[in-house]
């Protein structure tokens, strides 16, 4: 098989065998889209990452700020775990129950503060969450700052319960110390998981987490756009490591 030039060496992949693909959604298997309901799941990405997992003997999760029950409507049962929500929620394995973290409760108040600052801004959306809320300026970009500013001032009130995560057009505030680092280590501490290698790839600001942990364990973590330049480039990537078999990822 012949590596794609400029892009990741298959040489930096533990084998399948020992392989662990933990891999972010939105920007990194699907393009950027302008409304988390509008992405698309490309023609042939649900062949590959099926192949892919059967490769890696289905150590294969998806990780995503997203809810689980969107991952399950984009991707149906191809990935054998999802966490979602930056990790709040788990699920381990297909048809196992979603365990979720104990958090903090969002404050009434800024739900409606937020739908204030959502009909003062034409443009900007507000996605609620079980565990946070986040600010959507995309379709603002000019309010951007004053959004940042009133969810540092929500925050600041929690005494660390909370904290401001930048994202990309928006501000998400979720609860301290859950992230997708938390969501890889405990993936990696069941089956199929266990014992290999993980491979954590992800495009935005709360994806460090995630390859700091991957590397942590041992692992390995790719960005966009600094190892593929767009989804498009790491989903031909994917493509090339899901043919053929073997003990090698060229066999």
């Amino acid at each position: 098989m012949s590596k794609i030039p400029s892009l990741p060496s298959l040489d930096r992949l533990p084998p399948p065998a020992r392989a662990a693909f933990l891999l972010d959604f939105d920007g990194t298997l699907v393009d950027i889209a302008p409304t988390p309901e509008s992405v698309v799941v490309v023609p042939g990405l649900l062949d590959t990452l099926r192949r892919l997992r059967d490769r890696c003997g289905n150590a294969l999760a998806v990780i995503s700020g997203r809810p689980i029950d969107q991952i399950d409507h984009f991707l149906g049962d191809v990935p054998y775990a999802v966490a979602g929500e930056h990790g709040i929620a788990i699920r381990h394995a297909p048809g196992q129950a979603i365990e979720r973290a104990p958090l903090p409760p969002v404050p009434a108040a800024w739900i409606e503060q937020a739908d204030q600052l959502a009909r003062a801004h034409p443009g900007v959306r507000i996605e609620r969450k079980k565990a946070g809320l986040v600010l959507h300026y995309r379709g603002a970009p000019g309010a951007g700052d004053a959004l940042g500013k009133v969810a540092d001032g929500w925050v600041a009130a929690t005494g660390g319960a909370f904290h401001v995560q930048a994202a990309k057009m928006a501000w998400e505030i979720r609860p301290a110390g859950i992230d997708k680092g938390h969501a890889v280590e405990a993936l990696m501490q069941a089956a199929p998981f266990a014992g290999r290698s993980p491979i954590f790839v992800g495009d935005d600001v709360t994806d460090e987490d995630g390859i700091r942990m991957a590397v942590r364990l041992g692992g390995v973590g790719f960005r966009i756009p600094d190892d593929f330049p767009d989804p498009a480039a790491f989903r031909g990537w994917l493509a090339q490591l899901a043919q053929g078999g073997g003990d090698t990822w060229g066999g």
